[in-house]
């Protein structure tokens, strides 16, 4: 087994899963459906600092991480909320994230973390669009013809 042969898959689908997970956890705050927040079935109320925003960037960048799409910013913006979570709302709880309740959080952290310094890999739309550019015949329609050798 190559590990570099399955990385084309394996990668993605991990940004993928974390990318729809943390989407689940800001449509649960936000709109309270999946258990709602907390598993209360009910919502956070808008503006509520700071979880009804930290729901807000759960889902939005949940999604683009999903989709692949501005995902470095999207995955740093939620390692750095999910930082904010752990340091904030569980370190002061315990030492460690098994005693504090943080495991999510830093989980989530350090998995935005990479997934933000790898990028979104192979199959996300940030992948389309460097492609793309990277081939200007596709967006004009032209394929450059390579000249052909005289054989004269």
């Amino acid at each position: 087994m190559s590990t570099p042969r399955f990385a084309n898959v394996i990668w993605p689908l991990f940004r993928i899963a974390v990318g729809l997970l943390f989407a689940c956890h800001g449509l649960a705050g936000l709109f309270g459906v999946l258990g709602g927040n907390r598993g209360t079935g009910e919502s956070i109320a808008v503006g509520t600092w700071p979880n009804w925003y930290a729901a807000l960037i759960q889902l939005s960048c949940g999604a683009l991480v999903l989709l692949g799409l501005f995902t470095r910013p999207a995955a740093i913006l939620a390692s750095g909320s999910m930082a904010y979570a752990y340091f904030v709302v569980h370190q002061p709880e315990g030492l460690t994230p098994i005693e504090n309740g943080g495991v999510p959080s830093a989980l989530y952290a350090w998995s935005f973390l990479v997934i933000a310094s790898l990028g979104a890999g192979p199959w996300s739309i940030d992948a389309l669009i460097r492609n793309r550019r990277a081939d200007p015949a596709v967006t004009t329609g032209e394929r450059t013809k390579q000249p052909v050798p005289d054989r004269a």
